[in-house]
């Protein structure tokens, strides 16, 4: 790998990680053109990245993640002092437990899969080959598609009371089931092409919440998510050794510092668009997008080789 596939790389999972167009899709799509192999030292390549995403969120909601890790431990302590009591939650305490419901759907991922003798995770994350590149496509169609759905439930929710003036709609607190919802929409978003950041949003604009209460709840949600996955998939990758590691350390390096600064970016613009109503920027360019995958899939399909690398589809 090169200094300048580690930018792009970079760059692409610094963007597609919080805007709502996929970053695994994206990726995807970035290693088809340039026939990067997925395997050996490129998976742990793809987890570096996402812990350069990774240190984006806590820079962004750093004050926000600190009062919440303090929550936590306050809620600690008034169960074991017998002081808690659902209906006097703070704020911050409430979206602590709204979290903590909101990760445990992620158990459904290591349900076994009959049949295959893989874990759910395991199977989903099996199409993300050149051979099922169309499954890519697919996947960012039905991400414009929630979007779509998400911004037209927005739009017709109730004015908030204090804000009318506004504009702004939707609840800002958060119930168990909001919380159910979104985090069984997030283990979809495992799929390569369906956007984690895209889906969640939309599901909690479904249900009724503020579209910015929404957000800020995807992005700490997929805080503990992106961790979990980096442990995972870190796994993986050093079980299949360190030479190739070696040999491409300095682009690993720059490639996650490159999407460290550009999710940084990412969040602050994708929070600025939201709020001035311009998500048609997303459900336009992931359809495009989509269309354009599935098209160039069906005819990698029909000659059996990658329409860029020339090597064959596995």
């Amino acid at each position: 790998m090169t200094i300048v596939d580690a930018i792009i790389q970079g760059v692409v999972q610094g963007l597609t990680e919080f805007l709502p167009v996929s970053s695994s899709g994206h990726l995807t799509i970035t290693q088809h053109v340039l026939g990067i192999d997925m395997e050996g030292g490129n998976l742990f390549f793809n987890v570096m990245l996402h812990i350069g995403t990774l240190v984006a969120v806590v820079a962004f909601y750093h004050k926000l993640i600190w009062r919440l890790i303090k929550a936590f431990f306050s809620i600690i302590g008034d169960i074991f002092t017998g002081k808690f009591k659902w209906k006097e939650l703070s704020d911050d305490k409430r979206m602590v437990i709204m979290v903590i419901i909101g990760l445990l759907p992620l158990v459904l991922l290591f349900i076994p899969v009959p049949g295959t003798g893989m874990k759910l995770k395991d199977f989903v994350e099996s199409f993300n080959t050149s051979k099922y590149f169309i499954v890519v496509g697919i996947c960012l169609l039905l991400t414009s598609v929630l979007l779509f759905i998400g911004d037209r439930c927005s739009r017709s929710t109730v004015p908030m009371k204090h804000a009318k003036d506004t504009g702004e709609t939707g609840r800002t607190s958060m119930n168990v089931l909001d919380a159910i919802v979104i985090g069984v929409v997030q283990c979809f978003a495992t799929l390569p092409g369906l956007s984690r950041s895209g889906s969640t949003l939309s599901a909690g604009q479904m249900r009724g919440l503020n579209k910015q209460t929404a957000l800020d709840y995807t992005f700490i949600l997929g805080t503990p998510a992106i961790i979990a996955a980096a442990l995972l998939e870190g796994k993986d990758a050093l079980e299949g050794g360190f030479d190739q590691i070696k040999a491409d350390i300095v682009p690993i390096l720059v490639g996650m510092l490159v999407s460290a600064v550009v999710g940084y970016l990412a969040i602050a613009l994708f929070k600025w668009l939201l709020k001035t109503n311009k998500m048609i920027i997303f459900i336009v360019y992931t359809a495009i997008v989509g269309i354009a995958v599935i098209v160039i899939s069906v005819i990698e399909m029909q000659s059996g080789v990658n329409l860029f690398s020339g090597a064959p589809l596995t």
